[in-house]
Parts: structure tokens; sequence; C-alpha cells
């Protein structure tokens, strides 16, 4: 059985650097630093990943009074950089890709510095011995973001024709085992996401979803391109780093894991009203004949003619 689980959890791991491989050969070397050149940018979407959405994650734990357990994973979620399904899903709806894909390096980056420090407050808070090794973030976030970002972007600059060949494939492959890994998680966890329904759990994770959608659009600033991956970005984060950090102080707690996966699943369907909306905004547009929005950024046009 342990075998079984380690495959599985290998799978799915691979799943996620896939995803973030597929849709980082499009991407090129200047869209990593893109928010280096837009400072402002830079500052709210930190404000809103790293200051807003902690402090709302914390709030709703104390308000809807959660098990300590839960209470400690939606903070770590809140607190955990973008998750490696967000930029493909960003991008479709209309997400400035050079951002993205700056946001996604950037946050992973920044989150060896951010959750240490976070959780020790959070810890002297709660009463908590609390302490995160930044080594341990860095091998989620470097093995199943950093690595594969730097892998596609490296195909897609120096062999663009395979990298045109390659992302298709290689985001099939990535759905595919992920589809088939989440199956028998899922079924293992139900148990205890179905005792999750009726303690507060759901509406607290409604609530943070709503405040980072709702964040995250009104600092993504002027640019709706922005403001869909900003919000998208706010809303959800990586649930690895999460289980990692609450594991690391409640060792063998059997409700971590299946609250983020609840959180995973909230956060998609709330999203959808949202992403139809913007839309339908869009077509709108179109109809009007308005087209792009008046101020589009400098890179998106260099990064089309890289």
């Amino acid at each position: 059985m342990n075998i079984v689980a380690t495959i599985i959890e290998a799978a799915l791991k691979l799943s996620l650097a896939l995803t973030v491989l597929a849709v980082s050969l499009h991407a090129r070397p200047r869209d990593i630093t893109f928010l280096g050149r837009h400072r402002g940018l830079l500052i709210r979407s930190f404000v809103s990943m790293n200051v807003v959405m902690p402090l709302a994650a914390l709030w709703m734990a104390i308000v809807f009074d959660l098990l300590p357990p839960v209470k400690l994973a939606l903070i770590t979620l809140a607190l955990s950089p973008v998750p490696p399904f967000i930029p493909g899903k960003a991008i479709k709806a209309g997400g400035h890709s050079a951002y993205m894909i700056s946001l996604l390096v950037t946050m992973s980056i920044l989150s060896l510095l951010v959750i240490p420090l976070s959780m020790v407050s959070i810890g002297k808070l709660f009463g908590l011995d609390v302490h995160v090794s930044p080594s341990a973030i860095a091998r989620i976030v470097g093995m199943g973001i950093l690595l594969p970002v730097a892998i596609g972007v490296a195909i897609g600059w120096y062999a663009p024709d395979l990298a045109v060949r390659l992302a298709k494939p290689v985001s099939f492959v990535a759905m595919v085992l992920l589809a088939v890994d989440l199956v028998p998680v899922l079924i293992k966890a139900w148990p205890a996401m179905y005792s999750l329904l009726d303690d507060g759990t759901v509406l607290a994770i409604v609530a943070i979803t709503i405040v980072g959608l709702g964040v995250g659009h009104l600092f993504g600033g002027p640019d709706r391109q922005d403001r869909v991956v900003l919000a998208l970005s706010s809303a959800s984060r990586h649930p690895a780093v999460a289980v990692a950090i609450a594991l690391s102080v409640y060792p063998g707690e059997k409700l971590v894991a299946p609250a983020v996966l609840v959180d995973l699943i909230v956060v998609a369907l709330v999203s959808v009203p949202y992403l139809k909306l913007l839309e339908r905004a869009r077509r709108s547009r179109k109809r009007s004949g308005t087209g792009q929005p008046p101020h589009e950024h400098a890179a998106t046009a260099l990064s089309r003619r890289a």
C-alpha cells in the first residue's frame, strides 16, 4: 500500500511540474523579469497575495472557529505561492502571460523568506512552535515550479519550433496524469472531507476565495489582463506547500490534506462566475469594437515579437 501511495504522490508531482512546463514553453526569458520592470504591479501583487490574503484567512479562521489543523491549513494556503495549475487557467481567461510567468517565479522565490517569517508570527499568535525551513519550501517550489519554468523557457528560446510542438502533448499528459491520480486521492480523503462540510470550513473558504478574487481584481490595476492573473493567483495557492507546513506542526493529522482538497474544489467552483463575467465583458467589448484596453503593457508587444 505504501508503494502505491508513493507512486501516486510521485505522479501527482510530475503532473503539476508538466503543467508548469507546458505553459512555460510559450514564455521567453524577458517574461520572467516582467515584474522587475513594473515595480508598482509587483508591490500591489505582493500586498494582495502576502498581506491581505493571510490576514483574511486568519480572520475567517477565527470567526468560523475552525479546528486548529484546518485553521492552520487555510492560513498556510494563503501564504503559499502560485499553484502550478493557475498559469494556464489565467492565460486562457485572457490574462497577461508575461505577468503570469513572472508572478509564478517571483512569488515562488519570495516564499522562501515570506513563509518562514510569517509562520513564526502566526505561531506566536496561536501559541504554537512553528519553524518552517526554507529548504523544505525550496524543494517543493524548486522541483515543481522553478525547474519546469527554466526548462520550458530554455526550450522556447533555443528551439521555438520544438516548443510549439511539445506544448499540447505535454499539457495533455499532465491533465491525464492529474485526473488519474486524483481519483484514488479523493476516494481515500472523502470521509474526512465530508466531515468538514458542515463545520464552517466551506463557508470560510468561500469567503476567503471571494476576498481573494475581489482584492486581486482591484489590486491588478486598470489593465484587465493583469486583473484576472492577480485575482486567480490571490484566491488559489500551492496545495503541497500548505500541506507540508501544516503537517510540520501537526504530524500525522488526518484533516490537513482533506481541508486543502476541499479548498481546491471550492475555489474552482467559486471562480467560475468570476471567469464567466470576465468572458461576458470581453465579448461585449468585441461587439462594441473597443478591442484591447487603452493601455497594453509594452512588454506584451515585445514578448509577442520574440
